[in-house]
């Protein structure tokens, strides 16, 4: 059987994963026994930071409604309940945009809400 060399395919790899290293610092950018595994990490971190931005952004809109809502005279806790009772079925992201943007709207319903 004759012998394979595999050369197309392993430059082909090697370029590829130096493409995905491109802007890494130091050695990492051009030397694949240090590049993959710094794109290897690089993912992990990419995966669990997806997850970490929706819980910041929530975070930060819940800080919003409280500062918006307590120029009104009502804490966040309180307010969040009363659009349950009224069934009012806007999300935090929505209602902090509100707050900040179109003050006018987002008075009304903390008025439904009282």
């Amino acid at each position: 059987m004759p012998r394979v060399k595999r050369g197309r395919a392993h430059i082909k790899r090697r370029k590829n994963i130096l493409k995905q290293a491109k802007g890494y610092k130091w050695g990492r950018k051009k030397k694949i026994k240090l590049a993959k595994p710094a794109i290897k990490k690089a993912g992990v971190y990419a995966y669990r930071d997806r997850r970490t931005k929706k819980r910041l952004r929530r975070r930060l809109w819940q800080i919003q409604l409280n500062a918006a809502v307590r120029a009104h005279g009502l804490s966040y806790s309180k307010f969040i309940h009363g659009l349950k009772t009224k069934k009012i079925e806007l999300d935090r992201k929505i209602l902090a945009e509100l707050a900040q943007n179109h003050p006018q709207v987002f008075e009304n319903i903390v008025k439904k809400v009282k």
